[in-house]
């Protein structure tokens, strides 16, 4: 079963089904797992911005940084992978952002911007996904170990 939550009908995030497999990441490995990424990242030169969304259950805000692709078929779009490194369940951030979409924003070279999060699906997330891993092989990695469908989010920023 999908849940479809919206604030306004163009802000779509779908929250697809968890897996029944996928990588084992212990929780206190996830928190430290986050401060290596962003070190490996950054030392590599991969692009990241900071994504600030609200907690569903905590009821407080939350970032993370994550690793973006430029969206080569929305100029000035940014495209975020919910990976959770292949893990059978989605990473916090995305559940928050499905839960609260009207209350999400991106943090790039110190501007923040609020933006509308759009899920990608059918032809034009496999179109995004085969971008995204010419890009960063790893996703493709990741996608073998689960067997859920990892989400492609649309971060546009909103005028005003």
């Amino acid at each position: 079963m999908r849940e479809t939550y919206t604030a306004r009908a163009e802000m779509p995030v779908e929250l697809t089904p968890n897996g029944t497999r996928g990588a084992n990441l212990p929780r206190p490995l996830v928190k430290v797992g986050l401060v290596v990424l962003n070190l490996y990242t950054r030392l590599r030169g991969a692009p990241l911005l900071t994504l600030t969304t609200y907690g569903s259950r905590s009821g407080r805000e939350h970032s993370v940084p994550l690793r973006y692709s430029l969206d080569p078929t929305h100029p000035g779009a940014w495209l975020v992978v919910a990976s959770f490194g292949g893990t059978a369940r989605h990473p916090a951030w995305y559940v928050n952002l499905a839960r609260n979409p009207e209350r999400v924003r991106v943090t790039l070279d110190g501007r923040t911007a609020q933006v509308r999060a759009d899920s990608l699906s059918g032809a034009e997330r496999t179109q995004m996904w085969n971008h995204i891993v010419a890009q960063a092989p790893v996703y493709a990695e990741y996608q073998r170990k689960t067997d859920r469908e990892i989400p492609i989010v649309r971060l546009t920023p909103v005028a005003g």
